[in-house]
């Protein structure tokens, strides 16, 4: 998933999960109905490079859905900066759309509300049952013995994105595939007037997905097993501080990146000015913004040492995007019909395509059109070394006060403000105040 928002949002955010949580979910009538037959409303996630790409990706599979059943589906596409906190005002007013997508990661909080219609094995049945879905996939739904909260709708994980040309001109025949061979060859392309690694200082999502994976390879949790928030412990700490670093000691993210938070990274690396960037499912996006992909390689993020895998080798989250249904919605089976619809193998293989992601579907995963080079890349890594963020009631809050204490410390490291072991503490330990008690 991508996501924007700001530490001030943030206060609403977790207010709002938490009255949501408390109130058992702000339905309004308590379960679905099919009292409106004919429409279904649908917020769908900005995953292309503008709204209105989307609009075009996705609109034509609404008109097919309309021709195939006789339902008509208002669609919306909602920006990430908006989506989280708007889906957390539906489930307290009760007014909300039909059916929604989600990023993969708020699946747990979003649960906890008990908003969404539950997919149990009688619901699963009726879209062709759970075994369709990879497990990697489902193991980002909701809670651990829960029924999930979301189906799988769109798969991804992050990859080292690198300028081919950019690499030859600095004199590299290689990517990096660990940390210190990335900051070596950042020097040998900063010497050739590039900068080396794009990243989205102020993109609270995009932070907390990096300093995730960097806690994990220093052998770090941000929750303990028993899901306590668990944010200065020192391995944590060493990660956050690790990825901060790569801007304020290793000089390969530049200080501009510290306020980037709508994808401007993306935009850097297609037009040819950073050499390489993290990113998740990126091809599409760099596509639609004029770069060909002859132009860019795909690799694997750097591990510290080694080759990628489980423990301390991960290298990315599983990241995703899930369909989910309002419970209170007024028209339950045209929602359950939409959502087989958009897991159907031929619209999984339609989707995906357009958004350069992996199907979350067996079937449509298996299909010629996803076993390029470049999934293959994003295909093992999701079922050898990606994990999933923290599958807990609070893990939306978590996102954002932690998201917000690695923008705080872009901006120190943008401004010359040393970053200390010390400083990336205080941060953590502010952002974990701010966690609600358990």
């Amino acid at each position: 998933m991508r996501s924007i928002r700001a530490a001030a949002v943030g206060a609403v955010t977790m207010s709002l999960a938490l009255a949501a949580t408390a109130c058992g979910g702000g339905t309004s009538t308590g379960g679905g109905s099919d009292d409106s037959p004919k429409t279904l409303t649908y917020w769908a996630s900005n995953q292309g490079a503008s709204i209105e790409v989307d609009k075009k990706v996705l609109q034509p599979e609404l008109d097919k859905f309309q021709k195939q059943t006789g339902i008509k589906v208002k669609l919306e596409v909602v920006p990430w900066s908006d989506l989280l906190n708007r889906i957390l005002t539906a489930t307290t007013s009760g007014q909300g759309p039909d059916v929604l997508n989600i990023g993969n990661t708020w699946s747990a909080s979003l649960q906890a509300t008990g908003a969404l219609l539950p997919w149990d094995a009688k619901n699963f049945d009726k879209i062709g049952g759970r075994d369709r879905f990879v497990d990697s996939a489902l193991g980002s739904t909701g809670a651990e013995g829960k029924d999930p909260a979301a189906v799988p709708l769109y798969s991804m994980a992050y990859a080292l994105y690198y300028n081919k040309k950019i690499f030859a001109d600095a004199g590299i025949s290689q990517p990096p595939a660990t940390w210190d061979e990335l900051i070596a060859d950042g020097k040998k392309i900063s010497a050739k007037g590039k900068s080396a690694l794009g990243a989205e200082g102020g993109n609270v999502s995009e932070n907390i997905h990096h300093t995730f994976v960097f806690a994990k390879q220093h052998g770090g949790d941000f929750f303990t097993a028993d899901g306590k928030p668990d944010f200065t412990n020192d391995k944590v700490v060493a990660g956050v501080k690790q990825y901060v670093d790569l801007m304020a000691k290793d000089k390969a993210i530049p200080t501009g990146d510290a306020e980037y938070a709508q994808n401007q990274s993306v935009s850097d690396f297609a037009k040819g000015k950073q050499a390489m960037l993290l990113w998740q499912s990126a091809s599409a996006n760099l596509k639609s913004q004029g770069m060909s992909d002859s132009d860019y390689g795909i690799a694997p993020v750097p591990v510290q040492s080694g080759t990628p895998g489980t423990g301390a080798q991960v290298n990315s989250m599983v990241a995703g995007i899930n369909l989910a249904v309002f419970k209170n919605t007024k028209n339950l089976d045209g929602a359950t019909k939409f959502v087989k619809f958009m897991t159907s193998d031929d619209e999984q293989k339609i989707l995906n395509t357009a958004y350069s992601s992996i199907p979350p579907v067996k079937a449509a995963q298996e299909d010629a059109a996803f076993n390029t080079p470049a999934n293959a890349v994003l295909k093992n890594t999701l079922a050898t070394s990606a994990s999933a963020l923290p599958q807990v009631a609070s893990e939306s809050q978590f996102e954002t006060t932690v998201g917000t204490a690695v923008k705080n410390l872009f901006a120190d490291a943008a401004a010359g403000r040393a970053i200390t072991t010390d400083s990336v503490k205080a941060e953590l330990e502010k952002a974990q105040q701010q966690m609600p008690a358990a």
